[in-house]
């Protein structure tokens, strides 16, 4: 299984979809616009933030199991990351640190390689594409989920902007799994057809560096 990871608007959906048709496997999306806690939390974080994380768990475990299925399968969200949203979100006033704890055993017990009952098994590679704050605010601007929006409210600035800092040293720390990053600034592969393939490249380079992908 392959797993992307990045901040909003960083173009995960996209390159889990490129990746599936390059690999001729399955993409898995995680579930946002039909989410009905996501916009509750937008309108009051501190009530809704424990439940919109239970809510993401329970949605990500889902889609991983089902992931896990097939040979490099491709999901456009790790359920690594997630730990990292929850205590930004504590350290703004938008969550207590206790729920934040409790919910950090829970994700650790589900990940203890040591457990037979365990579902969740480690990927074959994540793919980390890093953008720049300006990148991110301008996609999420062009996407136009009235929730995310800065311009209807000016405190999501500082979130995006400790949110897209946090992922530097998360992925830094990431040890789970091989690795690669992508510059999202540098290769628009969404948009541009020549970035695009010099991305997916780079990435079937990786698979076949970690043995995930034969290149006979």
């Amino acid at each position: 299984m392959i797993v992307l990871s990045g901040t909003i608007g960083a173009g995960k959906t996209s390159l889990t979809e490129l990746l599936a048709q390059r690999l001729g496997s399955q993409a898995f999306y995680e579930s946002v616009d039909d989410n009905p806690i996501l916009p509750l939390f937008y309108q009051e974080p501190q009530k809704y933030g424990f439940l919109l994380q239970i809510y993401f768990l329970n949605t990500r475990l889902a889609q991983i199991v089902k992931a896990q299925t097939g040979r490099l399968n491709v999901s456009d969200r790790s359920i690594f990351e997630d730990a990292l949203l929850f205590q930004l979100n504590a350290d703004l006033g938008r969550a207590t640190q206790t729920e934040v704890d409790i919910y950090q055993d829970l994700v650790d017990n589900m990940l203890d390689e040591s457990n037979s009952d365990n579902l969740v098994q480690q990927p074959d590679l994540l793919v980390h594409v890093r953008v720049s704050l300006d990148t991110m605010l301008a996609r999420i601007k062009k996407r136009g989920r009235p929730f995310e929006q800065v311009q209807q409210d000016p405190d999501l600035y500082q979130y995006y902007q400790d949110l897209n800092q946090r992922y530097d040293q998360w992925f830094a720390n990431y040890n789970r799994s091989p690795k690669i990053q992508i510059d999202g600034d540098r290769y628009n592969f969404v948009e541009n057809e020549a970035d695009r393939q010099v991305v997916l490249q780079m990435i079937e380079d990786k698979l076949a560096d970690v043995g995930a992908l034969s290149t006979k």
